[in-house]
C-alpha cells in the first residue's frame, strides 16, 4: 500500500527552502510514521538486513528510521529518572577493537546510555548527564574489574556499593578452573605419568559444564576427580560458589550450597 500526497515546500529563514510538515511523517522521511514505528520494532527483534528484506527497502533506509526514532522518542523519556541500580559494561560495535560503554537499569533490564569508547571521559560524560543529585541516589553499581570504571564511581557516586559483575566473575573462576586443571596435567606429564595426565586432559567440559547439564558420564568423572584430586575439586567448587545461586548436585553424596556476587 502506497500513500501519495502533494505537500508545498516552504522557505524558511532559518532552514531555507524545505518541505512543509505532514502529520502522517516525521520530517525528512519517505515513510509514514506507523511504518517507521513497525520497521523500529521490528529492529529490536531481528538483525538490520532481515528487516529491510521483510519491509521491502534498503537496509540504509532502515538505519536511518531507527535513528529518526530514537532521537524522536529520546526528547520525550528521560532515561536516567530514578536510577538505583545500574550496571556498567562495554559492548564492540565494530572491528578493530571499536567499544561503546553502556549502562543498564538492572531494576527494568533496559539499557539507559551509551557512548562512544570505553574510557575513563566517556564514562565522566555519562555522570555529567546524571548529574550529582541523581547519582547520589544510586545504590548499588555493578562492572567488571577495569581501575577507571572504579575510580570514576568512587568519586561522582561514593554511597553506591560496587560489586564486579557476575559474567565477569565467573569467566574468571572459569578460566582459573582451567588453568589449575592444566597445571596439574602438566606436571603429571613431567613425572612421567602420562595415562593420569590424559585422564585429567579429558575432564575439562566435566568441569566446565553447568551443573544441571552434565552427562551421566560427566558426573561419574566429577566423582572420580573429587575422590582422587582434591585440589581440582576444589577449585572446581570455588568456580560453582561464583556462579549464579543454585545447588551444586550430589557427587559421591556431597552436597553444597552455590553463591552470588562478590
Amino acid at each position: 500500500m502506497f500513500l501519495q500526497a502533494t505537500t508545498r515546500r516552504v522557505s524558511c529563514p532559518a532552514h531555507g527552502v524545505v518541505v512543509a510538515a505532514v502529520p502522517w511523517a516525521r520530517p525528512g522521511s519517505r515513510f509514514t510514521t506507523a511504518f517507521e514505528d513497525t520497521a523500529a520494532w521490528l529492529v529490536c527483534h531481528a538483525t538490520l538486513s532481515v528487516v529491510a528484506v521483510l519491509l521491502r527497502i534498503a537496509w540504509r533506509s532502515v538505519s536511518g528510521i531507527v535513528t529518526r526514532v530514537v532521537t524522536e522518542r529520546a526528547g520525550q523519556v528521560d532515561r536516567l529518572a530514578g536510577l538505583r541500580r545500574i550496571g556498567i559494561d562495554e559492548i564492540s560495535y565494530r572491528k578493530g577493537q571499536r567499544y561503546l560503554l553502556v549502562v543498564t537499569d538492572h531494576d527494568t533490564g533496559r539499557l539507559v546510555w551509551a557512548g562512544k569508547d570505553r574510557t575513563k571521559e566517556t564514562l565522566g560524560r555519562f555522570f555529567d548527564d546524571l548529574g550529582a543529585g541523581r547519582a547520589a541516589q544510586l545504590t548499588h553499581v555493578s562492572a567488571d574489574g577495569a581501575e577507571f570504571i572504579h575510580t570514576i564511581v568512587a568519586e561522582r557516586a561514593p554511597r553506591a556499593v560496587l560489586r564486579l559483575d557476575a559474567f565477569h566473575v565467573v569467566a574468571w573462576a572459569t578460566k582459573a578452573l582451567d588453568e589449575v586443571r592444566r597445571s596439574l596435567a602438566a606436571g603429571l606429564r613431567r613425572d612421567g605419568r602420562a595415562e593420569q595426565a590424559a585422564s585429567i586432559k579429558g575432564t575439562r567440559w566435566a568441569l566446565l559444564k553447568n551443573p544441571d547439564s552434565l552427562t551421566l558420564d560427566q558426573r561419574s568423572t566429577l566423582a572420580a576427580i573429587q575422590a582422587t584430586n582434591g585440589p581440582l575439586y576444589r577449585a572446581y567448587l570455588l568456580k560453582l560458589r561464583h556462579e549464579a545461586p543454585r545447588r551444586i548436585p550430589s557427587i559421591a553424596g556431597r552436597n553444597s550450597e552455590g553463591g552470588s556476587w562478590i
